[in-house]
């Protein structure tokens, strides 16, 4: 794994997560003890990847009060603030200043992985590296296949897009500046064969209700006691 920035999206509003998310941003709600955003951080990390953009919108500020400039983690933390929501594409476009000319990862700030970063490729051929999980019970049908390690729109089986990325810059180089999805840019860069991908068949939760953030608390409180930790 070669050193390269990355981004994490934690501008979401969560409105599956009300009343939680009404007075705490989504990726400072806690899971066992942590905040959702400190796996990720403590994670890349360890991978060595050091230099973070964070983006945030609703209760933005609290983001950057909790986690500062990043040096307790031994991180280095920027922060892209967006006045309005600006989706995962539109997100990451406002921010491309802060990531430089270089392939960068992004994490969606509102999941949990037991994923190593160290696994990431060091450089990618095309626009776009995804890693794909197995279908969670709330999106039974998948996102995508994955053919080698060509990600494809038609063909079976499907995996779910982990949230977990390469990007390469020249993915946003006709967009411009507002909100809109990334999905779109994915789906066409698949079409022209510019997306490669893996598998990850470890844990993986999209934190996405209460009730997955308790289940998940549960679950990892338990692996904390096995572990003695």
């Amino acid at each position: 794994m070669v050193l390269m920035k990355a981004m994490i999206l934690a501008a979401g509003r969560g409105e599956r997560m009300r009343p939680l998310t009404d007075h705490t941003p989504k990726p400072l709600l806690e899971v066992a003890g942590r905040r959702l955003i400190e796996y990720h951080i403590d994670n890349l990390v360890a991978a060595g990847i050091t230099e973070l953009v964070i983006n945030h919108a609703h209760l933005g500020k609290q983001i950057e009060t909790a986690l500062g400039d990043g040096s307790v983690y031994g991180a280095s933390i920027q922060y892209s603030p967006e006045h309005e929501a600006l989706e995962t594409g539109g997100g990451i476009f406002n921010a491309l200043p802060l990531l430089g000319n270089d392939a960068f990862v992004v994490v969606n700030g509102d999941v949990w992985t037991d994923y190593s970063f160290q696994k990431l490729p060091s450089s990618i051929a095309g626009l776009a590296h995804l890693v794909l999980v197995d279908n969670p019970e709330h999106n039974p049908q998948g996102d995508f296949s994955l053919q080698g390690n060509q990600v494809m729109l038609a063909s079976e089986p499907k995996f779910t897009f982990s949230g977990i990325s390469i990007l390469r810059p020249e993915l946003f180089v006709e967009c411009q500046s507002g909100a809109f999805p990334l999905a779109p840019l994915l789906r066409q860069s698949m079409q022209m064969g510019r997306v490669t991908g893996e598998y990850h068949r470890g844990q993986w939760c999209d934190v996405g209700t209460p009730e997955r953030l308790q289940q998940l608390d549960q679950k990892l409180r338990v692996h904390q006691q096995q572990c003695g930790l």
